[in-house]
């Protein structure tokens, strides 16, 4: 019955009207945009099922006439029609990846739930694929003799490399059970993003007495209302699980009780023992990537990551996290007892709780620095943090940036602009989402909807997209961001520059680098943001357009290194307990409450103290780009102070020969040496990390 479907396909196709839908289906055409971006006005939900279908159906026609060439394997039939081959899938795919993420509902979810197997078992059929990598194996036998430059012979490696990594050196038994691991482990993932999504929308914290709002600034109060008035809930002001709605709240909130619900309701996300709970769910998935890493020779998960990683090994990782914890969870507890201290100056009868700890930590930097966060956000108006990211590039690179109307967007607050080299030419399309809604997960992330590479010697030019959830306009007043939504900004803007300045030949090697390597790119970036010459140009009132005043700016340096015990500790808590749950030996049982109590218990940390993220809602590593890989952010933080330290030793915050180092080894050359070799061809030495425990108040 099968067999006579697909002979039926073709007739299906040209008759009237049946193939009306797939004629009108923007993704089966050229887009016929400007820069050829996404249509997203006239693309619609009922468009993706089918071209995920099509895109899949011809990507196997290619990977078909790639196996059946008689002619013996060679990098040109082989590798570059294997690295070419799959447009229409990953067209539609990227589009439909970056929305669910960006502006879901229920039917891109109900569209993902049928997509996600369908990719995932496809996936395994081309990398399970035995003629073809036999076809991929014979070049890499050959490929010191094939005449091949350096990235060709990368790009025949890591294909290689790809290829084992995903079961296809195994017997068939065990290939067919990483296939089938491999797609139930897609459709956790999927499910437990969606859970913490659902868990995010559900909660509200009405605030309708004045009371409820005591200790507000005006700022936080004003967003409360709007938020309300947004949601259509009838109350003077709510408060939401967003970042820029439950972070002030706790910081200012002089209402405990409301702080505990707010900070529980947070915490909780995910173990609530309802529809949404992610503990079995997590706990599958834990086994399943147990087996599937044992599969392929590896003790566990943790293994199977870190070896094509910097850090090479979790042993390496644990002595990396510990080197940072111990000094950080010391300055912690110096900064709890600071903090009771208060509590009991003021005539409190209680013990500090991880619901007090952010407003207890205002109070005490306003104590010793004479500094409120408030106080700041007046410089740093969402629109001169956009200008303060365009002029950095400027400064460094050269780079200019205008703003294109005409260009479709998903959203109407994003924002399209074209983006320019120092010498004019076209660098690719930057879309920017700034704000949090109801259909966008938490965070802030970078990706695109196209990558640069080359096709047939022409450069195809990125369109990339910084998606955030930053503090919205209230009333006459403009989007005005924190110092940690400011300093985000400039990190995501990092990764959108990696995105324009890689320039590889090929889709695998243009952008390819370790995962604790990627950040060095974002987070150099945050290094500038605070630097005095930098922010009297991008840090003007939004009133007064005046730079900030060097006193306000100097309590800010001297408080650059308030709470840091407690930023790092929650931050290095959350890595660990990833490090655990992918190190562990899992049974068939696992109570993950017991576990993140036992891990949490083990390294040490204190009770007035939760980690970054539970298990629950950790959505780093639901999937697979950062599982067993938060630690990354701190391995690059060493990275990135190292190579600011370069700027700042030269006596030129824009040192062009630097920059343009930076650009050529860390940026550009992706695709030509591993992630250290590139780290010493830009600084001439392997990093120190005393810069970074300088920076973070550990030393």
């Amino acid at each position: 019955m099968k067999f006579l479907f697909l002979l039926l396909i073709p007739v299906i196709m040209i008759m009237p009207g049946c193939g009306e839908q797939h004629s009108t289906n923007p993704f089966f055409s050229d887009y016929n945009t400007p820069f050829d971006v996404p249509p997203f006005d006239q693309i619609d939900n009922e468009d993706f099922l089918p071209a995920i279908e099509e895109g899949i159906r011809r990507h196997k026609a290619e990977i078909d006439a790639i196996i059946s060439n008689t002619e013996a394997p060679t990098f040109e039939n082989t590798i570059v029609a294997y690295d070419s081959a799959g447009d229409l899938l990953r067209r539609v795919n990227a589009v439909f990846s970056r929305l669910r993420s960006a502006e879901t509902n229920e039917r891109l979810q109900e569209i993902a739930h049928k997509t996600t197997p369908l990719l995932s078992a496809h996936n395994n059929e081309i990398l399970m694929n035995q003629d073809l990598f036999s076809r991929i194996g014979q070049v890499y036998e050959q490929r010191e003799n094939l005449g091949l430059d350096r990235e060709q012979i990368r790009v025949v490696e890591m294909y290689y490399r790809d290829f084992v990594r995903s079961g296809a050196a195994l017997s068939e038994e065990d290939r067919e059970h990483l296939s089938g691991l491999n797609e139930r482990m897609s459709m956790i993932s999927l499910q437990l993003g969606e859970n913490v999504l659902a868990e995010t929308n559900a909660f509200q914290l009405r605030l309708e007495a004045e009371d409820d709002f005591a200790g507000l600034p005006e700022s936080v109060r004003s967003a409360a209302a709007d938020a309300a008035e947004s949601a259509g809930v009838d109350a003077p002001g709510i408060v939401t699980l967003h970042n820029p709605s439950w972070i002030p709240f706790l910081r200012y909130s002089e209402r405990r009780d409301l702080r505990e619900k707010v900070f529980t309701a947070y915490f909780m996300r995910g173990d609530n023992d309802n529809e949404n709970d992610n503990k079995d769910l997590f706990a599958e998935l834990m086994q399943l990537r147990q087996d599937m890493a044992r599969l392929l020779g590896y003790n566990n998960y943790a293994e199977y990551f870190i070896d094509i990683q910097m850090a090479e090994t979790p042993e390496n990782v644990y002595d990396f996290l510990y080197q940072i914890w111990e000094p950080s969870i010391a300055l912690a507890k110096e900064e709890r007892d600071q903090m009771q201290e208060i509590i009991e100056s003021e005539g409190g009868d209680f013990e500090l709780q991880p619901w007090d700890w952010w407003f207890y930590a205002e109070k005490l930097r306003k104590e010793m620095y004479d500094l409120d966060d408030s106080e700041l956000q007046p410089y740093f108006a969402i629109e001169n943090v956009r200008e303060g990211n365009f002029l950095l590039a400027n400064k460094l690179f050269g780079l200019s940036f205008e703003e294109r109307p005409n260009v479709p967007v998903y959203h109407e607050e994003v924002e399209a602009f074209e983006v320019f080299d120092r010498d004019g030419s076209h660098l690719g399309i930057l879309f920017i989402d700034p704000h949090p809604r109801p259909g966008k997960r938490g965070g802030a992330w970078c990706g695109t909807y196209r990558s640069g590479s080359y096709e047939n010697g022409e450069k195809i030019y990125p369109i990339v997209t910084m998606v955030m959830n930053f503090s919205r306009p209230s009333g006459e007043q403009p989007a005005l961001l924190t110092w940690d939504e400011t300093t985000t900004y400039f990190h995501e803007f990092g990764h959108a520059l990696h995105n324009f300045f890689a320039d590889g030949q090929y889709r695998r090697t243009s952008r390819s680098v370790p995962r604790d390597f990627v950040e060095l790119p974002s987070q150099i970036l945050e290094n500038w943001a605070g630097e005095p010459e930098f922010m009297n140009e991008y840090a003007l009132h939004y009133q007064t357009g005046e730079p900030m005043p060097s006193g306000l700016q100097e309590k800010m340096r001297n408080a650059e290194y308030f709470n840091q015990g407690f930023i790092n500790s929650e931050y290095i808590a959350a890595a660990i307990l990833d490090m655990d749950w992918h190190t562990a030996d899992h049974g068939d049982e696992i109570d993950v409450r017991a576990f993140e109590k036992e891990s949490l218990s083990d390294m040490g940390l204190i009770d007035e103290i939760k980690p970054r993220y539970r298990t629950t809602y950790f959505n780093h590593i639901f999937g697979t780009g950062y599982a067993a890989g938060y630690y990354v952010y701190r391995w690059a933080g060493v990275l990135d102070a190292d190579a600011f330290m370069a700027f700042k030793e030269s006596g030129d915050l824009y040192n062009q020969e630097l920059a343009e180092r930076f650009r050529k080894y860390i940026l550009a050359e992706n695709a030509l040496r591993d992630g250290m070799d590139a780290y010493v061809e830009f600084r001439g030495q392997e990093p120190d990390i005393e810069p970074f425990l300088i920076r973070s108040g550990l030393k």
